[in-house]
């Protein structure tokens, strides 16, 4: 008789895994082990739609909320041989190797292909390295070596979503997106925002928006500056709106590239209102903003438990005062938690005097971040009552963010564990 033991089953294939997609909806697939490995890839069964089975002692908190919220069922016990009745696929996940070659065991006689988490080359399945993209899954196997097949998926996915690698050789349909390009470093404008950038016929962009971006798109790709200089050159929002939907009409896909995230202070909307005006079609892909991401590459957190429970973003384009600001600087002053201002370095006078004005302490951290994320990135630490003087005397200049409240006196050292 043909020996069915597990360590046999596996071993004559190899490395010659033959890769097939299973269609495992409604279709009962049994985890044993509930802990961090079994965690990884209960993530894709579920949403797969499997009817999925977990046995296990005990599981982390993530598998248990899971159950709980009625994405799996839950045992919890040891295995027990005839566990995987109606099963299949099986995962043998536990820290135990002779419960996981018992698993594979009863697969075997079972007929059920099961995956050895411990050591794939003693299974009768292997889980290759996946990613979705775009309706394509993709997978990849290295005979066991994850980290090698890990590392070769996600070039593979990073290729794609980029735009160096294209999946889709129809061309683009017509249109505006509005593409935030994050606080500065090309590296954290998003990946849709990146991949879409890399199908453009026609850039408007902004002077915020990642230059180095711009050195990425191929020579047929027409470049508008929409630049915006704080007191100088700027072109008119009508332009640019003109430019957006002339671009569209002619038949080309037009991205606005902006810096940040488009709503935020970024007139993005106004520029979706006259695209629909205009019957052309309009998508918006969000950024990483400014105001939250600069804090940090600064090492201040917007919030913290227990020191602030609230955030507000100002623009200061408008000095405290004006008959057109919306913005109640006495109320602002009463808060307790972080103000991020933008737009605020050339009035930063005013609106240290109308806080301090309003109430706010003028011992108050203040921290000035300008051109956050960037190699460039300058960082000057004062009180709100001399964050003015430290400003001028350090030279700041727009780009710049100023961060005033408890968490603006955090930098990164003093939230790092001590080891002790």
């Amino acid at each position: 008789m043909p020996n069915t033991s597990a360590d046999t089953v596996h071993s004559s294939a190899g490395e010659q895994n033959y890769l097939v997609g299973l269609d495992l909806h409604g279709r009962k697939v049994v985890v044993v082990g509930g802990g961090t490995v079994a965690q990884r890839r209960l993530g894709l069964l579920i949403a797969s739609g499997a009817d999925v089975h977990v046995i296990a002692r005990e599981v982390t908190a993530a598998v248990e909320g899971m159950a709980t919220a009625g994405q799996l069922t839950l045992t919890l016990r040891d295995y027990t041989d005839g566990d995987l009745d109606g099963a299949w696929y099986a995962i043998a996940c536990t820290d135990e190797p002779g419960t996981n070659a018992a698993v594979v065991a009863e697969a075997t006689r079972r007929h059920v292909f099961c995956v050895r988490a411990d050591n794939a080359r003693l299974g009768t399945a292997a889980t290759p390295a996946t990613a979705r993209y775009e309706g394509l899954t993709l997978g990849v196997l290295a005979g066991g070596a994850h980290k090698r097949s890990a590392a070769v998926r996600n070039a593979l996915l990073e290729a794609l979503q980029s735009g160096v690698v294209t999946d889709d050789p129809a061309p683009v349909t017509p249109g505006v997106v509005l593409v935030g390009g994050g606080p500065g470093d090309p590296d954290l404008i998003t990946v849709r925002g990146r991949r879409l950038l890399a199908r453009a016929d026609l850039v408007v962009a902004d002077r915020l928006a990642p230059p180095e971006l711009l050195a990425e798109l191929g020579p047929d790709v027409e470049v508008v500056d929409a630049a915006k200089i704080p007191y100088g050159r700027a072109m008119a929002q009508d332009a640019i709106n003109t430019t957006l939907v002339a671009g569209a009409k002619a038949g080309k896909f037009v991205v606005r590239l902006k810096g940040g995230d488009p709503y935020v202070f970024g007139r993005g909307y106004e520029e979706v209102e006259a695209c629909l005006a205009a019957g052309v079609p309009v998508t918006v892909v969000p950024g990483v903003t400014s105001p939250i991401s600069v804090p940090a590459s600064a090492g201040i957190p917007v919030t913290h438990r227990g020191v602030t429970h609230e955030f507000v973003v100002v623009s200061g384009h408008l000095p405290p005062g004006h008959p057109d600001s919306l913005v109640d600087w006495s109320s602002l002053a009463g808060l307790r938690g972080t103000l991020v201002l933008m737009m605020a370095v050339e009035r930063i006078e005013q609106f240290a005097t109308a806080l301090l004005d309003g109430g706010r302490p003028a011992d108050t951290p203040a921290t000035v971040i300008q051109e956050g994320t960037l190699r460039t990135q300058r960082v000057v630490r004062a009180q709100l009552s001399n964050v003015a003087d430290r400003v001028r005397s350090a030279g700041i200049r727009p780009p710049a963010i100023v961060v005033i409240g408890p968490t603006a006196g955090f930098a990164a050292t003093d939230a790092a564990p001590t080891g002790e």
